[in-house]
């Protein structure tokens, strides 16, 4: 059982399962994965929101590997254990105009910067748990030719499941000979749903170990968190939470964030652009109900544990200030502009 290194120096923003792989590895060993962040470069903690409107995405998501897996044939599963991510002290989220949940309602660059430790700062009040993944791992594509990495795929790809976290074992089904597996976008926290398309973006090492597990025949992936661990461990001071109903998930999603981001900006004196992005951080979308037609509830989870200070909800702030229940127009979504 041997332990592998791969640097970030050749990095690939593709699936191709042409690609020579850069280690060929037996069952049972372990490769550290140095990853950029998911912009390669074109954010640093020097840059300002002009990175943003200058970003190009022809090397979004740099990945490190791939890794061929002695003995992992198509019909098999490539079983990934995720021993650690260890970040590098910084991160990044944004509001990239044209792209994200409410992408054609933001149109103004906007980058936020975290200094990342055993937690992840938004600003001095607001401290998001340090909860590493890899926003992307997967596979080599049974289909020949060069694949975006945006959208998630068959092999896996652009997952952004926010609990493959350490102690979370992954398998993906093997489409070719060796498996071929790549990882990298790694996040240091994000919400469920990822809803402003970036987590806190981070470079970081990520040590996995790798098995093989003989005539699977998975379709997709699955994965098995470990016992003990909470979906999240932001649990202690409770949530608010927004939600919205109609007959279109996608468009009660939608109205779900704009609500939340109507009530941040409000409740926590912040601009649209920096709630949009604490959205994408730290709240968690959950489809509340889908069995009850026509329409279904979408619910916009915000942990109040981030907050040095939580606020009393918005009924009862407004009750005392005024001694009037809150009238409902007040929780009408402001249009982002």
């Amino acid at each position: 059982m041997a332990k592998h290194h791969l640097d970030d120096s050749q990095p690939h923003a593709f699936w191709d399962n042409s690609l020579p792989p850069r280690v060929r590895i037996e069952p049972g060993d372990t490769v550290v994965f140095e990853t950029l962040e998911a912009s390669a470069g074109q954010i640093t903690p020097q840059s300002s929101d002009a990175a943003v409107a200058n970003l190009d995405f022809g090397p979004i998501h740099p990945l490190t590997g791939p890794v061929y897996v002695n003995g992992a044939e198509p019909g098999d599963a490539l079983q990934v254990e995720i021993l650690g991510l260890k970040h590098k002290n910084w991160g990044w989220n944004a509001v990239i105009p044209g792209f994200g949940l409410l992408g054609s309602e933001f149109q103004t660059p906007y980058l936020h910067h975290y200094r990342v430790g055993s937690d992840c700062q938004f600003r001095s009040d607001i401290r998001i748990p340090y909860e590493p993944f890899c926003g992307v791992m997967g596979v080599a594509p049974r289909e020949p030719g060069r694949l975006t990495t945006i959208p998630p795929r068959e092999n896996g790809g652009n997952l952004d499941i926010r609990h493959l976290t350490p102690g979370t074992t992954v398998w993906f089904p093997v489409l070719v000979s060796g498996a071929l597996f790549s990882c990298g976008d790694c996040h240091s926290a994000q919400g469920d749903g990822e809803v402003n398309g970036t987590g806190i973006e981070t470079p970081m090492s990520v040590s996995l170990r790798f098995n093989v597990v003989k005539n699977a025949n998975l379709r997709e992936l699955r994965f098995q968190t470990p016992a003990g661990k909470k979906l999240t461990v932001t649990d202690d001071a409770g949530y608010y939470v927004t939600t919205a109903h109609g007959p279109d998930l996608f468009a009660d999603a939608q109205q779900a964030i704009r609500y939340m981001i109507d009530y941040l900006s409000q409740t926590y004196d912040m601009t649209p652009e920096q709630a949009y992005c604490l959205c994408g951080a730290a709240v968690d979308l959950k489809i509340s109900e889908i069995v009850d037609g026509p329409n279904w509830i979408v619910s916009a989870y915000l942990p109040l544990s981030l907050f040095a200070a939580p606020k009393a909800p918005a009924a009862k702030r407004v009750a005392k200030k005024t001694g009037k229940s809150l009238k409902s127009k007040s929780l009408k979504p402001k249009t982002a502009k």
